[in-house]
Order: structure tokens, then sequence, then C-alpha cells
């Protein structure tokens, strides 16, 4: 069973790493693509890149293994970037809902709302937000006193698993996770259901049902991937039960750190005209190229 653990996620770590690079060398190269919501998505790409190399290789070495060792300071280091790039993806999420809100509600003002300076900026707050929101949630939680079992039933240096190791109070861990989730869920959601909100209602109002099919396309992907993020955080995190198991536990866990790096690559560009194209326009040129 190990060994095709083992194979399969070898195989999705493999499709992962190469389609997200493949839609961030895609907006780099495309000029069609140069515009602020492919940009944000190759940002979406390099988090996702960034979180699948920091748990799933410790993971193949757990399978090969049948269980591995990491030192403290591993532990909190995997922590921490695990921390910045999902924080990271909540607050780019709803940039990027902000950016399809402009665009379908507010279409003549979008080039000059949604400008390439802007979206930088956008995506540097997002960036500096994140890592130093993870910093004191790391810092908070290596705080902490160990001095139980040193035995974690986890693939990857969780939260959960590391407030169930401690044999100290964490009561100020979770206050701390309290007044994070302001601004890293409360506000990201409420943010999103009032974008979507606006889009639906101004879609709604196209008289053409071929504008109403196109309006609602330009979004889609974005909801898809939005829906898959938060409902499974929300399962984790927001709603976890008492009497839910390690395994299945595990398995949630697998759904929104492992698979949706995976999934949105696939979502933005199976979905997608404009990727569809310009990467049909790279492999024609390489054969051009390769002709010569």
């Amino acid at each position: 069973m190990r060994n095709i653990l083992f194979l399969l996620f070898l195989l999705v770590y493999g499709a992962t790493i190469c389609g997200n690079l493949l839609i961030i060398s895609l907006v780099s190269i495309s000029k069609n693509l140069h515009t602020p919501m492919y940009f944000f998505i190759s940002q979406l790409s390099s988090s996702d890149i960034l979180l699948t190399t920091d748990i799933v290789p410790n993971m193949f070495h757990d399978l090969r293994t049948n269980g591995g060792t990491i030192t403290f300071i591993g532990c909190i280091t995997q922590f921490y970037f695990f921390g910045t790039t999902e924080a990271f993806e909540c607050l780019l999420l709803t940039v990027m809902s902000y950016d399809r809100y402009v665009a379908i509600c507010n279409p003549l003002r979008y080039t000059s709302i949604i400008t390439s300076d802007y979206c930088v900026k956008l995506v540097t707050m997002c960036w500096l937000s994140s890592i130093f929101i993870s910093f004191i949630d790391t810092i908070s939680t290596s705080m902490l006193t160990f001095c139980g079992p040193n035995i974690m039933d986890h693939f990857f240096c969780d939260l959960m698993p590391l407030e169930q190791m401690a044999c100290s109070d964490t009561y100020i861990v979770h206050i701390v996770i309290y007044i994070q989730s302001i601004p890293l869920v409360l506000i990201p959601t409420i943010v999103i259901i009032d974008c979507y909100i606006n889009i639906g209602a101004t879609i709604l109002k196209i008289p053409s049902k071929f504008g109403r099919q196109k309006a609602f396309s330009t979004c889609s992907s974005h909801l898809t991937v939005v829906s898959i993020f938060y409902w499974t955080m929300f399962g984790v995190y927001m709603f976890p039960t008492k009497a839910q198991s390690s395994i299945i536990s595990k398995i949630v866990s697998l759904l929104y750190t492992v698979f949706p790096p995976l999934i949105n690559p696939i979502i933005y560009s199976l979905r997608n005209k404009d990727i569809r194209k310009a990467l049909q326009e790279v492999i024609f040129k390489y054969k051009l190229n390769k002709l010569r």
C-alpha cells in the first residue's frame, strides 16, 4: 500500500509542478496573457508550487521508510512556509474576486482601476501580510512546551497535530488563531460573497443569453477554485469534530494541501481558451524553429 501511495503521490507531484510551471511560463511568454487576471493566476501557481514542495517531498520519505523523523526546527520551518502559502492563497483569491467584480460590474473603468502597478502592489501586500501573519502564528506555536510523546500521526507539521503533542496551555495559540481568522477568513469570505452577489446581479441584467454565458465563464473557474479551497479548509479548521479520526483528518488535509495545486492549473487551462491558444502558439513556434 505504501508503494502504491508513493507512486500515486509522485505522479500527482510531478503533474502539479509541470502544470503550474506551464501556466507561469505561458503567462510570461505570451503577450496575450499579459493581463491582470493571468498575472494573478501565475501568482497562484507560484504559491501552489511552494505549498506542494513544502509538504510532498517529506511525505515521500515517510512513505518509503514507514514513518520518518524531523527535527523541531525542521517541523516549525515546514509549518511556517505552509502557513505563509495558505494565508497568501486566502488573500489572493479575494483579490481575484475583486478583479472579476470590476471586470464584470465596471467594465469601462477596468483598465483605469486594475492597472499593472496596482496589481503588483496588491500581490506584494498579500505576500507581506501572509509572511507577517504566519510568522506570528509560528512564534506562538513554537513557544508551546512539548514534553510528552513525540510521535505525530500526520504527514506534515500542521497546527492541530502540534497542539495535540503539546503539554502546555494552548490558550494563547487559540487567541492568536481567532484574531488571525478575521483578516484571513472572515473578511475574505465576506468580500468574495459580496463580489459574487454583485456579479450575479449584473449577469442577470444582461439581455442576451450569449452575453450572460460569456460573463459567467470569465469567473466560473475562479469560483470553482474558491469553493474547493474554502470548503476543505473550513472542514479542517473551522468545523472539526472531536470524533474525527486521524485517517479522516489526514484525508481532508490532503484535499486542501496536495490536490488543489494539481486541480487549479487544470481548471484554469482546460476551461480557458486563452491558455489553450497560447499553448498552441508556443508549440507551433517550437515546431517551426525545429524545422528551420
